[in-house]
């Protein structure tokens, strides 16, 4: 059974920074990454809102340099979910689907996850038509007519990618305005290829073997209507990802992670750092930062703990 200093979970921006901290301390670290390198940042098509970009990068391209940069510095990745953690400070027991892990700590960093509509239609025809990434699945709707369902930054960032291959596209938001930053409203508002359905939720979407039409209701009349489209791309939110931690660290309503100013966790040596946890701005640049900060409280920590066990 391999044995660490510190054990990561998660790879996206987060989990990446503490990697690089963490080996460069001379500390054995593994991290553990379900999917890709990355996490949600992967899936983004340009970042432009980095320090150190001024043009943009490619949510692809910084997530690989991120994960070269730690391997660079020795750490071990490892893509493999984890089930359940055990144990208490100084001694924690990870298992997988493959293996089992020991470490002396931990910093989770495992994320969020896209959050559905929850309407019927939905889960059936995903990956027939709905769809939770734009750059994943965006070229599959060239010259096709789609809906955007959301009014976030995501929302509209990846709408304004998905005009490259669609020829309209429907933004439904169940407010009168949106929420996303005031340059991605304008730059949205401005595409000749976005219209928007204000007040307004998709309730069903139906199709045989695809999506061919969408049933909306709106909030204010509760007017329900049918029409016709060939996709149905949903960016309102994320839900953490946390279900391996009931009962171990404590979460709060949504089931984010719990942590005091320095990051820790309700268990003495457990760390927690980027968008899964509790009041997480979510953003790159700040995922990055609190994974650094996670890091160097570890190291703090497991120097305090050796300094214990020589006593």
């Amino acid at each position: 059974m391999a044995s660490y200093d510190v054990v990561i979970i998660g790879g996206g921006g987060a989990g990446l920074t503490a990697a690089v901290y963490t080996s460069r301390a001379n500390l054995k670290t593994l991290l553990l990454e379900k999917l890709t390198p990355g996490g949600q940042i992967a899936l983004t098509d340009i970042v432009e809102n980095y320090p150190g970009f001024p043009e943009g990068v490619t949510g692809t391209d910084i997530s690989m340099r991120m994960e070269e940069q730690a391997k660079k510095y020795g750490t071990e990745v490892q893509y493999e979910e984890v089930q359940s953690i055990s144990g208490s400070g100084g001694g924690f027991r990870i298992k997988t689907a493959k293996t089992t892990y020991d470490t002396k700590t931990i910093i989770i960093a495992s994320g969020a996850s896209f959050r559905m509509i929850g309407v019927p239609g939905e889960k059936e025809l995903t990956g027939r038509g709905v769809s939770y990434c734009a750059t994943c699945d965006g070229a599959f709707f060239k010259n096709k007519e789609i809906v955007v369902v959301g009014g976030g930054d995501s929302a509209m960032q990846e709408g304004i990618f998905l005009t490259r291959f669609v020829t309209k596209l429907k933004v439904i938001h169940r407010r009168d305005k949106l929420r996303a930053s005031p340059i991605l409203q304008d730059r949205a508002k401005e595409n000749p290829k976005i219209s928007f359905i204000w007040d307004t939720v998709v309730t069903r979407i139906e199709g045989d073997k695809k999506v061919e039409k969408i049933k909306v209701k709106n909030l204010k009349t509760n007017e329900e209507k049918d029409f016709k489209t060939d996709g149905v791309f949903v960016f309102i939110g994320h839900d953490p990802a946390t279900k391996f931690l009931q009962g171990f660290v404590q979460l709060d309503e949504k089931g984010y992670v719990k942590a005091n100013e320095r990051l820790e966790t309700s268990v003495q040596g457990v760390f927690v750092a980027g968008e899964v946890r509790a009041g997480a701005v979510k953003q790159l640049v700040s995922a990055c930062g609190e994974g650094c900060e996670a890091a160097l409280n570890a190291q703090a920590y497991l120097e305090q703990l050796e300094l214990t066990e020589k006593k």
